[in-house]
């Protein structure tokens, strides 16, 4: 079961997460814990007074503002998480744990932690049954993703390394490999020697000429099935009178780049 949340349970409970969401999508995310408080512009409210309510039930502030008390979905907590580095879209996340095979059980090198965001998405989806390693070169980088694991309960689902991966990964035989770095194609060889036979590669990147660049250096060390594909997301009003799109959308974030990890005829098999 995910720390972050029990999804079978109706009601709030002490030491969770919880989401407290007002008109215009103004949203607070925090844990209840007895003795607490919860402080706003829009008023106060002790956390006592939000624990073993149904999801979905209307509370109010001294001010009587009213706000909606809502089980957080991963993509609020993706939303709400502080960061020192631009994070990955949670558009893009989806797709990513989706083309590479990530699943509960899965084994999964990250490197480029940044703030975490995608690291927060993979110690959810793979849970404790799995194994997920996280390297950055950066320790602030490691120290904020670590704080931001931790406020989701997620810290123990991952193993932070405060390491340059040009030296290579510590890890052999893992299923799948994301770099979030500028330079990737520096360390296909690296890559090889982690993943299985058929493991997955992916990495994003924002610039045409990267991606152009990894392309060639991938084909240099025998990856197959290269795919390269940006998403664009788009909302729409939901006033029935007017519905059309929203003046503003997320478009380019990033060129997602994947491929697998394959072996020409009659070529050794790297083993651990």
């Amino acid at each position: 079961m995910c720390p972050v949340h029990n999804i079978n349970h109706p009601c709030t409970q002490k030491n969770g997460l919880v989401q407290l969401v007002a008109d215009r999508n103004k949203s607070f995310i925090f844990r209840l814990k007895p003795g607490e408080i919860f402080q706003s512009h829009h008023g106060v409210i002790h956390h006592e007074a939000l624990i073993d309510i149904p999801w979905g039930s209307q509370v109010k502030t001294h001010l009587g503002k009213v706000f909606i008390i809502l089980q957080p979905a991963l993509d609020d907590l993706l939303r709400a998480i502080p960061r020192t580095t631009q994070i990955i879209y949670p558009k893009d996340i989806g797709y990513i744990i989706v083309t590479m095979g990530i699943g509960p059980g899965s084994n999964v090198i990250e490197a480029g932690t940044g703030s975490g965001a995608l690291t927060i998405a993979l110690a959810y989806v793979i849970g404790d049954t799995g194994k997920l390693i996280s390297y950055d070169k950066e320790e602030k980088n490691i120290l904020t993703a670590k704080k931001n694991l931790v406020s989701f309960g997620l810290e123990n689902y991952v193993t932070l390394k405060n390491q340059d991966i040009a030296n290579g990964f510590d890890e052999t035989n893992f299923q799948a490999v994301f770099l979030d770095l500028p330079n990737p194609e520096d360390y296909c060889s690296q890559i090889r020697k982690a993943l299985i036979p058929g493991g997955y590669f992916g990495c994003i990147l924002p610039t045409a000429n990267q991606v152009s660049a990894l392309i060639t250096s991938l084909k240099r060390y025998n990856f197959s099935f290269i795919e390269v594909s940006e998403l664009l997301h788009r909302y729409y009003k939901t006033t029935a009178t007017r519905f059309r799109p929203e003046d503003k959308m997320v478009s380019h974030t990033g060129y997602l780049v994947f491929a697998r990890k394959t072996t020409k005829h009659g070529e050794k098999i790297e083993s651990s």
